[in-house]
């Protein structure tokens, strides 16, 4: 029976679970995970994924150049392929073109997408397009290859694992936050001291052109590094329910152990709610072991402890002088958003 209405993106994926056979020959991971994965050899499985970009939700062509867009069409899937340490492989993209859509504005989509593509091994293989009034949407489907039993989930954490995020969060957030900050007359003057630091760069960067980590991903399922992966797509307090869900497991996260994004004139309390519910960092978030050591970087992207994971089904932030409170889904999620 369909619900009245929909509070949040987690409901709606349990409820269309129940729609479809749970077991079917030949999956191995259907819906609720970053991507399904399907068996189709001996020890060999493709990882499928699909992710739309929608014009004034996911980007505005006013911050968000042409290449810029087609690079994070590709950079949403790949980084869902990532946190299953899947190796990417083809891809597919829809687009559906508003009418007063210039043909250069095409071209540089297709850029900036094929740039990423080259980059991470990806191959162009067909899609769609189709004319309408309403804003641009763009469907990319990737699918990747991973070796049964070697692919990452986010249903494996334990009590007593440790996590960990790599690279730095609320990144993207603040990127998002600076160029929006261009556009305001009375920003003039400190535009032009921020755009000289290397700071304001790096998060203007993030946004435009995320990495997914796909080299990092393929580390820590061949190393059996992570024993529960997801990506940091929806903001760390959001996909961090998401994981603890799947694993039937709380949390706890030390605010002190977080690594915020560059102060760049902005307070403390301002960057951890960058980081915490910021969204679009294409990191990964990962679970591992108690007692198993890991390095402090792999592939070359930085790696930090936040916490640990426990029985109780709580997830709590730990503050700098020890108070404990819930840390609530607050990232971003299409149904709250347009509630």
């Amino acid at each position: 029976m369909l619900p009245d209405k929909f509070r949040s993106e987690a409901e709606f994926v349990r409820w269309l679970r129940k729609q479809v056979p749970g077991k079917v020959s030949g999956l191995r991971l259907g819906i609720g995970d970053d991507a399904a994965v399907v068996d189709v050899g001996p020890q060999r499985g493709v990882v499928l994924k699909s992710d739309m970009c929608i014009e004034n939700v996911h980007f505005n062509r006013r911050l968000h150049p042409p290449s810029s867009v087609g690079h994070r069409s590709l950079a949403r899937p790949l980084s869902d392929l990532a946190a299953m340490g899947a190796v990417p492989r083809f891809a597919l993209v829809s687009l559906a073109l508003s009418k007063r859509t210039p043909p250069g504005w095409v071209k540089e989509f297709y850029a900036g997408l094929l740039a990423l593509a080259m980059k991470f091994g990806v191959t162009l293989v067909g899609g769609d397009v189709a004319m309408m009034r309403a804003p641009i949407v763009i469907d990319v489907i990737v699918t990747g290859e991973v070796a049964l039993d070697a692919e990452l989930r986010r249903s494996g954490a334990k009590p007593g694992d440790s996590i960990f995020v790599s690279g730095e969060l609320g990144l993207a957030a603040l990127g998002l936050r600076l160029l929006r900050l261009q556009g305001h007359v009375s920003t003039r003057h400190r535009r032009r001291s921020e755009r000289s630091d290397p700071s304001w760069v790096t998060a203007v960067q993030a946004q435009l052109y995320p990495e997914p980590r796909c080299k990092l991903g393929r580390l820590l399922s061949v190393g059996n590094v992570a024993s529960a992966t997801i990506d940091l797509s929806d903001g760390l307090s959001t996909d961090l329910r998401h994981l603890c869900e799947a694993s039937g497991v709380g949390a706890r996260v030390s605010e002190e152990l977080l690594p915020l994004p560059p102060r760049l004139e902005y307070p403390r309390r301002t960057r951890l709610a960058l980081a915490l519910h910021g969204g679009e960092d294409y990191q990964l978030l990962f679970t591992v072991p108690r007692g198993k050591e890991i390095p402090t970087s792999l592939g070359n992207v930085p790696l930090h402890r936040i916490g640990t994971i426990h029985k109780s089904k709580e997830i709590l932030l730990v503050a700098n002088d020890g108070r404990r409170s819930a840390l609530a889904p607050a990232g971003y999620d299409h149904f709250r958003h347009l509630t």
